[in-house]
Parts: C-alpha cells; structure tokens; sequence
C-alpha cells in the first residue's frame, strides 16, 4: 500500500469515529455535541435546544408569543420514543420532543450553529444538556 493510501485510511477512520460521536437521536431530531460547556443538545442543524422551568414533567407550559420566541422542537406523529428521547403532546394536538421528560425548544435569537444566546434567559432558559 502506498503512503497516501495509509493517509487517506486514517482520515476516513477519524471522519467515522466523529460521526459515531454526532449519531443522532429522537428520530434524527436531536444530536448530541460537545462543547467548551459539556456534551449540550442540538437539532440536526447544529441550533442549541433549551429547556424551560415552568415546564411540567413532559407537558409544555410555552404557547403562544413564548413559543414564537422559544419554538418547540417538533415531532412528528408515529415518532417513537429512543432512550430518554419521548415526543409529547402539546395543548393544542401538535407534537414535541423531550428529553428527560423536559421538554425541547429552540431560540429565536440563535442565528448560527453553535450560538447558546438562550442560555438563562429570564432565569429559566437553560441550554440541553445530555
């Protein structure tokens, strides 16, 4: 085997090694990634999830104006539960991804993959955390 051979071996090696880190969960909805600040929970486009603490084990107490600032992370229906991932019901028949038992959101202000701006909000706001 040439050496380039062995190069192109170890680069296909660490790319699977990193995808194997970054397998998805909850139907694909949900990635776990590390960060300076822990192993945190992202959707498959890399936006950071949040938790809220007025939440109720597996119910959502954001609606209206606090879900257009903090929109759940949708599933879908016939989604099953994976491991500590379950979607819930919402008030209003629509479907939400858990984890835990908390329900997942997003934040409006995030922009970009890796943004965590959501981070305490209000004191009750926390970024997912595995």
């Amino acid at each position: 085997m040439r050496p380039h051979h062995l190069l192109l071996t170890g680069v296909i090696l660490a790319i699977s090694g990193a995808a194997a880190f970054a397998e998805p969960y909850a139907g694909g909805a949900v990635v776990e990634t590390k960060t300076a600040k822990g192993t945190i929970l992202t959707d498959a486009k890399g936006m950071t999830l949040y938790t809220f603490d007025k939440d109720s084990s597996s119910a959502s107490a954001c609606y209206d104006d606090c879900a257009k600032k903090w929109p759940p992370l949708e599933a879908k229906k016939g989604d099953k539960a994976e491991g500590d991932y379950k979607p819930i019901t919402r008030k209003d028949g629509t479907m939400q991804w858990s984890h835990d038992g908390k329900p997942l959101y997003r934040w409006q202000m995030d922009k970009k993959a890796g943004d965590m701006t959501g981070d305490g909000v209000g004191g009750v706001w926390h970024t997912a955390k595995e």
